[in-house]
């Protein structure tokens, strides 16, 4: 069995959502333990009753070294500063083996074992952003991405395991210094700090908006198959990372950055099924508790603001996501 953990508030209620239900899709056997972290994201939760799901309270979850720290941390930063400590309670509170950190604004496309099998016989798996030259920030936000990450529970698992915990205690903040940035510039030196740990070279996971550009996409029955542009290279997409996807309000929505060029077929092929299941749940949640329970307004547009965007948001990545369905 593969298990996942993620921790998501009720701003991100519907992706981690989202990302659950594509799991469900693709991957038969697994189990996935899910942080709530607010009262709303809790309830909600406990109320769907979700098949292989756990839920976990900050209040189980919390303890007193986190909750030291956490008043130093913005909001942001305290969800950085847990991704460790989340990993470290499934595997040592549940009888588990192993435990794969997700993002919870990541979505799949196919099934992930393939990614976790390719670790073989090392105890921790770490994945590269595998950035486009122009959108480098490796310098800043680091080589890898703490977006997939899976741990081991034996020696040398939990020895990178507990030291990233402690690292990320003691510093952890959306600023650079002195190397350091947030959760993830830790992982920079891993691969030559501890034994026991493997760099994902399948190029299926890890698709985002910073690389997105490197491949060519094709619909291949319920798959989507790719192939990287320099190389030819030809693979299955596993995951997708919706990183700075942000709403507008319930049509208008920025899909990425407006640094990354998205192509037609992208959007058509990778961010239409995404936008359609948050959709689907927005509306089913609404239903179950009442209108507008879900607000999906995540950046703020005056009128006259949003009326210019209709006509020229396909420059800054936003769009009507009608015109995908």
């Amino acid at each position: 069995m593969l298990n996942f953990c993620t921790l998501f508030d009720s701003n991100y209620l519907t992706r981690g959502l989202a990302m659950y239900e594509s799991l469900k899709k693709h991957c038969l056997d697994f189990h996935l333990y899910i942080f709530a972290f607010d009262d709303k994201a809790l309830n909600v939760l406990r109320e769907l009753k979700l098949e292989k799901v756990t839920i976990i309270s900050l209040s189980k979850f919390e303890d007193k070294k986190l909750l030291e720290i956490k008043p130093s941390r913005g909001k942001g930063e305290y969800c950085w500063t847990c991704t460790p400590s989340t990993i470290l309670y499934v595997l040592k509170n549940y009888p588990v083996d192993n435990c794969t950190y997700l993002d919870a604004d990541i979505y799949f496309f196919s099934n992930p074992k393939i990614l976790i099998d390719e670790m073989g016989d090392k105890s921790v798996l770490i994945t590269d952003h595998r950035y486009s030259k122009e959108y480098d920030q490796s310098e800043i936000s680091g080589k890898y991405c703490v977006q997939f990450v899976t741990f081991k529970k034996n020696e040398n698992g939990l020895k990178v395991l507990n030291w990233w915990r402690d690292a990320c205690i003691d510093w952890c903040y959306n600023r650079v210094e002195d190397g350091k940035f947030g959760d993830q510039k830790y992982l920079d030196d891993w691969i030559t700090r501890f034994n026991s740990v493997y760099e994902l070279q399948n190029l299926g996971g890890g698709v985002a908006p910073w690389n997105v550009n490197q491949y060519f996409f094709i619909k291949n029955g319920d798959q989507i198959t790719a192939k990287e542009i320099a190389s030819n290279q030809e693979f299955q997409l596993v995951f997708y990372h919706f990183h700075s996807l942000k709403f507008i309000d319930n049509n208008l929505v920025q899909l990425a950055d407006k640094k990354y060029k998205l192509s037609d077929k992208t959007k058509e092929l990778i961010y239409k099924p995404y936008l359609q299941s948050i959709k689907s749940l927005v509306g089913s949640i609404n239903k179950k508790f009442g209108k507008n329970f879900i607000n999906q307004k995540e950046l703020k547009f005056d009128f006259i603001k949003k009326i210019k965007l209709i006509f020229f948001g396909k420059k800054r990545n936003i769009i009507n996501q009608n015109s995908l369905f």
